[in-house]
């Protein structure tokens, strides 16, 4: 059975970002179409927007019950289109469908503009290494390098794994390390990180730390390891979403029974979904670690965006963490013209 889900998963995610457009753009065209009452086709038009964009919500809702017995909003939707459809209320499934569809991809799409800044982070691993073999040099892929390696880093060069130099001296750029702006002197028996960059002399360094132990590579799987649902406020949203569910479910029902009107037992399930409370959490968590991503600051966790509300105080022991450590001309006096006004 679980294989079963996750081959049904893995069929939801193919085609990305790019297939949801696309469905949704032919869902919003069929809402508006049913809306107008014009039917081109044999049945309502509706119906489009119920099978793109509804079925994966149901599936998704199934294998959330199968793999986890997870309860959340996509159950109360599934119940509220099933229900719809089944008293022939076909314009407000496919609706329903629609809007939480575009909200699922408003959603997708803030992950991927806060996750956009993250992922640059990969950028500044060094793609080539210098690798000296039996007097030669070769040119070779990072990610080949082997400990014991001899590596040669030209003026300019980042340097791609982590060594320590037995030959030669320079300065290092080690800011995307440390935070400081000044660059390093080094010399034979310093050590060296991936991902710094080699300012002025050549130099020759021996690998010890190669591929996922480098120092960037650490450095990038804590921030790619920052996850939303780590916030307290995502796990308290996730929560309340249950017990919505189980009010609107039991408020329903005791609708249908007291009124004996499925329509209105129907209309609670929809007003009851929460799909506001449980889509904003980890949107909001995951755009604010995006943000401050691309300011400079990597967030390891949601967790420490909601505990750093409660800071009152904090020390900074590294120049350029405040400062940009890049000094710039803001204006030019004439001393000759300073001169003159002071006699």
């Amino acid at each position: 059975m679980n294989s079963l889900m996750e081959k049904l998963e893995h069929l939801l995610e193919l085609g990305g970002i790019k297939k949801d457009v696309t469905l949704l753009v032919i869902s919003g065209i069929a809402v508006i179409c049913s809306l107008a009452k014009w039917q081109p086709l044999p049945f309502d038009m509706a119906w489009v927007a119920i099978i793109l964009c509804g079925v994966p919500i149901v599936l998704e809702a199934i294998i959330g019950l199968v793999t986890a017995f997870d309860i959340k909003a996509d159950v109360l939707v599934s119940l509220a289109l099933i229900a719809s459809v089944c008293i022939g209320q076909d314009f407000a499934a496919g609706e329903v469908a629609f809007i939480m569809q575009l909200g699922g991809l408003l959603e997708e799409l803030t992950v991927a503009k806060a996750r956009a800044g993250i992922e640059k982070l990969v950028h500044l691993t060094p793609q080539r290494a210098r690798v000296l073999r039996g007097g030669n040099e070769e040119i070779i892929p990072a990610e080949q390098v082997q400990v014991g390696d001899r590596i040669r880093v030209l003026p300019g060069e980042g340097v791609p794994v982590d060594g320590v130099i037995v030959s030669g001296q320079t300065s290092i750029n080690q800011a995307v390390m440390t935070g400081e702006s000044l660059p390093v002197d080094k010399t034979v028996g310093d050590a060296v990180s991936s991902g710094t960059v080699n300012q002025f002399g050549a130099f020759e360094m021996e690998a010890t730390k190669v591929g996922e132990d480098s120092s960037i590579q650490r450095m990038i799987r804590l921030v790619q390891s920052a996850d939303a649902g780590k916030a307290k406020i995502v796990g308290i949203a996730d929560r309340w979403a249950t017990w919505i569910v189980a009010i609107a479910l039991t408020a329903a029902a005791l609708t249908w029974l007291i009124s004996g009107q499925i329509i209105r037992a129907v209309t609670i399930l929809v007003v009851f979904c929460p799909c506001a409370l449980v889509l904003a959490t980890p949107t909001a968590i995951m755009a604010a670690i995006g943000n401050a991503t691309k300011h400079g600051f990597l967030v390891r966790e949601g967790d420490a965006l909601e505990r750093l509300a409660g800071v009152k105080v904090i020390a900074f022991d590294k120049t350029g963490t405040l400062t940009y450590g890049a000094p710039e001309v803001v204006a030019a006096v004439s001393v000759r013209e300073e001169t003159q006004n002071g006699h």
